[in-house]
C-alpha cells in the first residue's frame, strides 16, 4: 500500500528532519548568548539576533509541521492521488528549508520579507492539500 506513496512519505521524512535541524540550530544559538537561562529567551530580541530568528524559524515551523503532516497523512490512509499528493508535500518541504535559510541569513523587519515568499508558498500547499483530500472525499476525484 505505502509503496505508492513512498515520494510522500520521503517528503514527510525531510519535513521532520528539518525541523530536528532547527530545533538543533536554535537550542545552539540560545545556549551561545553570554546570558543564558535555559528555555528563555529575551522578549528584547529582534530580528536582528540570530536567537530570536533560530527560535522563530523553529516556532513557525511546529505552529505549521501539524497541518501538513495531518493532510499528508490523512491523503495516504484514504488513498488521494499518489501523484498530486508528492507534488504537495515536496513544495511544502523546499518551500519550509528555504524559508529555514533565508530567515537565518537575512535580519530584517520588512514585510514581505525574501522568507515570506517561501512561507506563502508552504502555505499554498497545505491549501493544496485540503482541496485534494476534501475532493477525494467528496468522491470527485
Amino acid at each position: 500500500m505505502f509503496e505508492e506513496y513512498f515520494s510522500s512519505l520521503w517528503g514527510m521524512f525531510v519535513i521532520l528532519l528539518t525541523v530536528f535541524v532547527q530545533s538543533l540550530v536554535a537550542s545552539i544559538a540560545h545556549r551561545r548568548q553570554s546570558v543564558y537561562v535555559p528555555g528563555v529567551v529575551d522578549g528584547g530580541l529582534g530580528h536582528e539576533s540570530f536567537v530570536f530568528r533560530s527560535r522563530r524559524t523553529l516556532m513557525n515551523s511546529l505552529e505549521n509541521v501539524v497541518l501538513v503532516f495531518g493532510l499528508a497523512l490523512i491523503g495516504i490512509l484514504f488513498g488521494v492521488d499518489a501523484l498530486w499528493l508528492p507534488v504537495l508535500v515536496w513544495i511544502y518541504a523546499l518551500a519550509r528549508i528555504f524559508h529555514m535559510v533565508l530567515y537565518y541569513a537575512i535580519a530584517t523587519e520588512a514585510n514581505p520579507s525574501p522568507r515570506s515568499y517561501f512561507f506563502v508558498l508552504g502555505l499554498a500547499s497545505n491549501l493544496g492539500l485540503f482541496i485534494l483530500l476534501a475532493l477525494h472525499l467528496s468522491g470527485a476525484t
